[in-house]
């Protein structure tokens, strides 16, 4: 088979596109999982002219996968040595079997009409960030399923009404995106309108559960008791993973907004397509960054707390264990909500030492003095018998005294 397929990556995920049977046997071969692309939504988009209307009918006569690209999958493609094109943030290259040569290759040709035609290859780079940011919201779905938070039930709970607008917001968005597969990946002025008003409401409530995490650190920073830092560690393992769900939601509703901007701009405005991308890649990277800023000063608040608990399980055997467990808890909570979004990091749980570990402790301390340890408890345990002997001698003395002048007085 000589059919050349095109490579093209963004950093997040990596389309593969060419002939069908060609695409296909090309992620089998590389053990990828793939979906499809839908990369025929280019055409009606596209403006009129006969470069782009060889690279419509090219894109009509092609089949488009898209892959996530995680670890192992970038390791997979890496060997192909995708090289950068004109469109900021893309790289791609052109593979092929060529003659009896059974694995894949890189070839020396020039780029199709997909990398070829920076306004499809725009367009395929949007549909591909699209892909990424669904594919995340539906880990968060997962998410949200696993913990067994409904996160509507948690916001229904709330009586502020910065939380009651994000339901309706989240309704409506769920509509639009509705609508939107309904009409093929379109979204017209009058679609479009009903959403304009969302990021607003969605962006006052994230940074309310951001504050409402924050309020819990600053808590747990501010006791000093063990019993009191026991009772803190449980409110916060209580509410923490709520505030969590609604981070999560929130996230979810934004790169809902972000697909469907999308659409809108493919639809619209194709032209600008390329900058309304990279500056909502932007934007969602500093959402990223503020909510990881916020979770991991919480984690440094319970791992300061577990440490002091840590120190205190002698004298407190049962607090102390609850704190530290209260904390792992959570730990691994955030730990879990950061490998939804996508928020790198490499962290293990705090875990609680047993009060018989901390009993073995101190005696493994006492045994490390040694000889001159012994010896001064021996010394000082004489002179404490001396001491004693001494005032035991001066009290029998004493009382006999006494017990003499008695017996003398009485005799008198």
């Amino acid at each position: 088979m000589n059919d050349d397929i095109e490579l093209i990556s963004d950093g997040d995920g990596l389309a593969v596109i060419g002939n069908p049977r060609a695409v296909e046997l090309f992620l089998v071969s590389e053990g990828l999982p793939a979906r499809d692309l839908k990369l025929q939504r280019l055409g009606p988009a596209l403006s009129a002219g006969a470069a782009v209307a060889q690279a419509a009918s090219e894109v009509a006569a092609n089949s488009g996968r898209w892959v996530k690209l995680t670890k192992e999958s970038a390791e997979k493609v890496q060997k192909f040595g995708l090289m950068p094109s004109k469109t900021p943030g893309v790289s791609h290259a052109m593979v092929g079997q060529p003659g009896s040569i059974k694995s894949w290759l890189q070839i020396q040709k020039a780029p199709k009409a997909i990398a070829g035609n920076p306004a499809v290859l725009a367009g395929a780079a949007g549909i591909m960030a699209q892909l990424a940011m669904q594919q995340t919201m539906e880990e968060i779905t997962d998410y949200l399923a696993r913990i067994e938070e409904k996160v509507d039930d948690v916001l229904r709970a709330q009586k502020d009404a910065v939380l009651a607008r994000m339901i309706g917001v989240g309704l409506v968005i769920e509509e639009v995106m509705t609508v939107r597969e309904a009409k093929n990946g379109r979204v017209d002025e009058v679609t479009w309108s009903k959403v304009q008003g969302a990021p607003a409401t969605i962006a006052e409530t994230q940074a309310y559960a951001l504050r409402q995490l924050d309020a819990l650190a600053e808590k747990l920073e501010r006791k000093t008791a063990i019993g009191d830092l026991a009772k803190a560690a449980k409110e916060v393992e209580s509410t923490a993973r709520e505030w969590l769900a609604v981070l999560a939601r929130c996230f979810q509703l934004q790169d809902a907004v972000a697909v469907l901007e999308l659409d809108r701009v493919l639809d619209a405005s194709p032209g600008e397509l390329d900058g309304h991308r990279l500056g909502l890649k932007a934007a969602r990277e500093d959402r990223l960054a503020l909510i990881s800023r916020c979770t991991e000063r919480l984690m440094a608040r319970l791992d300061a707390a577990a440490g002091r608990a840590n120190t205190k399980v002698l004298m407190h055997p049962f607090d102390a264990p609850a704190v530290v467990q209260s904390s792992s808890h959570v730990s691994v909570a955030i730990v879990d909500f950061h490998g939804r979004l996508g928020i790198e990091g490499d962290r293990r749980s705090p875990e609680a030492r047993r009060w018989a570990d901390a009993a073995m402790e101190v005696t493994d301390k006492a045994l490390e003095t040694g000889a001159e340890g012994v010896d001064a408890a021996k010394r000082l345990g004489n002179a404490t018998f001396d001491l004693a002997r001494t005032a035991t001698g001066k009290l029998s003395s004493l009382i006999t005294d006494r017990a003499s002048g008695q017996s003398g007085g009485d005799e008198g």
